[in-house]
């Protein structure tokens, strides 16, 4: 611990953070520490005010990474706390989003297991097959094409629309989160994810891992919170 009036070398901020000491003049030169103090002849001097943004900005790091985390410290140090605290916002925004996309990943896996067999074993069907199976219009299956969710192929000759399982099994589940007002940019990581896993039982346990992933980033992005306000309290903002 120090106390306000000590000064601090940068081998000293350095060895708190387990940096170096060229991390440390880099994060002064970049906005991430406020401007260090010099010494007559020219050696750099912190401050306890320095320690606290250093923790601040390397807890921070942790949760919302590297790029977003020298954006906040830049714009405190800048005095434009609104828009440090956009910076925030936002993270936690596209962190909500990743949530609402793993749970629609989740859904539709159960949607896929309440799918019987025999259903996603039928192949060759016609567009207007399809659409009757699922209870949707054809309109709704070109709509999904064009957005480059399905893609059946064309018979040779005829160019008719032909739906292999694959393709009935993926617009059965966009239709149910479509049903679940999940928009079309949100389904796309869902059948992308289920393609590259290649099973229902690789896709769940990549989705629990995710789960467990998104679950530490909100805890770290709540410590690196809480060291900002620390730091926002400590220089008066």
């Amino acid at each position: 611990m120090t106390n306000d009036d000590e000064r601090l070398r940068p081998v000293d901020l350095a060895r708190l953070a387990g940096i170096s000491t060229q991390q440390v003049r880099n994060y002064e030169e970049a906005g991430v520490l406020p401007p260090a103090a010099r010494t007559a002849s020219g050696y750099r001097t912190f401050t306890d005010v320095h320690r606290r943004a250093l923790l601040a900005y390397r807890a921070l790091r942790r949760g919302y990474g590297p790029v977003t985390a020298a954006g906040i410290m830049r714009a405190v140090h800048a005095g434009d706390v609104p828009a440090a605290l956009a910076l925030v916002d936002a993270a936690h925004t596209t962190l909500h989003g990743e949530r609402a996309a793993l749970r629609a990943t989740s859904e539709a896996l159960e949607t896929l297991a309440e799918t019987p067999p025999a259903e996603l074993a039928r192949t060759g069907l016609r567009i207007g097959e399809v659409a009757a199976l699922l209870g949707v219009r054809t309109s709704a299956l070109r709509v999904w094409e064009a957005a480059g969710l399905i893609t059946p192929e064309r018979e040779r000759g005829t160019k008719y629309r032909v739906y292999r399982p694959a393709d009935v099994r993926d617009a059965r589940l966009i239709h149910t989160l479509r049903r679940g007002h999940y928009l079309l940019d949100q389904i796309r990581p869902v059948l992308d994810g289920l393609r590259r896993e290649g099973s229902r039982e690789a896709l769940r346990a990549a989705i629990a891992a995710r789960g467990e992933a998104l679950t530490a980033r909100t805890r770290a992005m709540l410590s690196g919170a809480g060291r900002l306000d620390d730091y926002l309290v400590r220089t008066g903002q």
